[in-house]
């Protein structure tokens, strides 16, 4: 178990989860922004309920993350999961930045992708399953709006399994920014970039992978040889679920337009397009978004196995 977790007063872990960790078996992380302020309720607990329930039937821990009263959680109860669903928008989402104040002030937070993978790191969780990473969002020549999970995937030795970056994003100045700072973009069984709720997009993957244990096998090495940072492993949609190109492009312009027309900036700006999108598409955009966290969670748990499979024969 990763030492990290003695020394960090601010942390609880689920017995499961410790367990697992202290077992060398299988654990997923899960992201917690994606309940509070991801999708309405009770679909939002449905859905974190369901996507835990996947992880363990395909071999694996699910290990939730949240900040409640101030603590550090990595497992959540069904209550917990509860409360945050409930919640929502009363429950502050939180980067790199936001985690020391809201722990300090006993505050109940939802993790992005960044904060995430800084607790699961501090956990000794190596295998985190999301919907899309953030990115550098559109017009960021003017506005310099870059997520902040950007920067935590050239720094935190966490594999991100994700449909790509979500599609509000300007993908090609997020791939760009990966490139510079040295974050593989692995393409699961794929060489364009997905985007999120479409399965390609323009922009190539850095390098193709087409089995968990390929990429296990990179996590290692990278790790291993003192190579530090994350890797972004981009899973396409599955068929059925994807939508037209045209379709979604339209309604996210819509989104974008009103969101720059109401002065919605900053991270409250993802949640409002997301949930536009969702009342301009009548739900489908909705329903993608769910299909494609469950295929990443089912993906991320053959990866989490692959990996203790190599760190044990080793």
């Amino acid at each position: 178990m990763n030492k990290n977790i003695a020394l960090n007063e601010y942390l609880d872990i689920s017995p499961e989860v410790v367990h697992a960790l202290a077992g060398n078996r299988p654990v997923v992380a899960l992201e917690s922004t994606i309940i509070a302020h991801g999708m309405p309720y009770p679909r939002n607990r449905e859905t974190a309920l369901q996507v835990e329930q996947c992880i363990r039937e395909n071999g694996a821990v699910p290990a939730t993350i949240a900040i409640i009263g101030g603590r550090i959680k990595v497992g959540l109860s069904h209550d917990e999961i509860e409360f945050l669903a409930k919640e929502r928008h009363q429950v502050t989402k939180i980067s790199r930045r936001d985690l020391p104040f809201v722990i300090a002030a006993g505050k109940h937070g939802a993790t992005t992708v960044a904060s995430t993978m800084i607790i699961a790191e501090m956990a000794g969780i190596a295998v985190f399953a999301t919907g899309g990473i953030g990115g550098v969002h559109r017009g960021a020549e003017h506005s310099f709006d870059i997520s902040a999970d950007l920067q935590e995937l050239a720094m935190t030795n966490v594999a991100v399994v994700c449909a790509g970056a979500k599609s509000i994003l300007d993908l090609g100045l997020t791939v760009e920014y990966l490139e510079t700072h040295g974050v593989p973009l692995v393409g699961y069984q794929t060489e364009k970039l997905p985007a999120f709720f479409c399965r390609s997009s323009l922009f190539p993957v850095s390098v193709r992978l087409d089995d968990p244990q390929q990429i296990a096998h990179a996590m290692r090495v990278k790790w291993r040889s003192g190579l530090k940072g994350g890797i972004v492993i981009a899973n396409p949609i599955p068929e059925p679920f994807a939508m037209a190109e045209e379709r979604i492009n339209s309604a996210i312009e819509q989104a974008v337009h009103e969101a720059g027309n109401q002065g919605i900036v900053g991270k409250e700006s993802t949640p409002f397009l997301l949930a536009r999108v969702t009342e301009i598409t009548g739900g489908e955009s909705l329903q993608a978004n769910i299909e494609l966290v469950f295929n990443n969670a089912e993906l991320a748990a053959e990866i989490a196995i692959a990996y203790q499979e190599i760190n044990k024969a080793r």
